[in-house]
């Protein structure tokens, strides 16, 4: 154990890197371009495999960036590396609790159930899971912000408003878009849904 005085080995040199005072930045720009690609690929996703509700739920997470993006601002909150990990990963979140509503939707509308119905069975079905599956991430949020440094703090504040502002999409707004389209019928055939229709 070395408790004073020179190393007794001989130290070569073997590479140096100079940080400049950008990088921090440049990683951050990086990050927020990377995250913007994979918004992009999750919305063509949606739209392409769950059709109409997929452009739905763009609508409602786009609403969904909208008021957390607010809720920062009037906060403040500082979109660090880790804040802006814990934004991303609460959108990928919000993508999930769509998926679930689009799944037992689909699976309602698969017995025979009119529209209307559906989307009330499928947001009863899809609740229980949504909600407990949020209620976990806020737990280990609430976890984190309390007994780690302000590093990880950032990266806890952000997926926790993220998660909270989520379910209020999911259940608030991706809803009201549904029984909008179900008032229209040309917009309520099962095959906009992605179910085949019965002839």
């Amino acid at each position: 154990r070395l408790n004073a005085g020179a190393l007794p080995v001989p130290i070569d040199l073997v590479s140096q890197q100079t940080v400049g005072p950008t990088l921090g930045a440049i990683s951050l720009d990086r990050s927020l371009n990377a995250g913007l690609i994979g918004l992009v690929l999750v919305a063509l996703f949606m739209m392409l495999y769950y059709r109409l509700p997929g452009v739905l739920s763009v609508i409602a997470l786009s609403a969904y960036a909208l008021i957390v993006l607010m809720i920062f601002k009037m906060l403040p909150v500082t979109l660090t590396l880790p804040g802006l990990a814990g934004f991303i990963l609460s959108i990928g979140m919000a993508v999930d609790a769509n998926v679930l509503i689009f799944e037992r939707l689909k699976e309602e509308l698969d017995l025979g159930r009119n529209l209307e119905r559906a989307i009330d069975q499928g947001f009863r079905r899809a609740w229980t899971s949504i909600r407990d599956g949020n209620v976990t991430t806020l737990i280990a949020c609430a976890i984190l912000f309390w007994f780690s440094t302000s590093f990880i703090q950032g990266f806890a504040l952000t997926l926790a408003i993220g998660v909270l502002v989520s379910m209020f999409s999911a259940i608030t707004i991706t809803r009201v878009l549904l029984l909008l389209v179900s008032r229209f019928k040309k917009l309520s055939r099962p095959s906009f849904f992605g179910v085949k229709e019965i002839r």
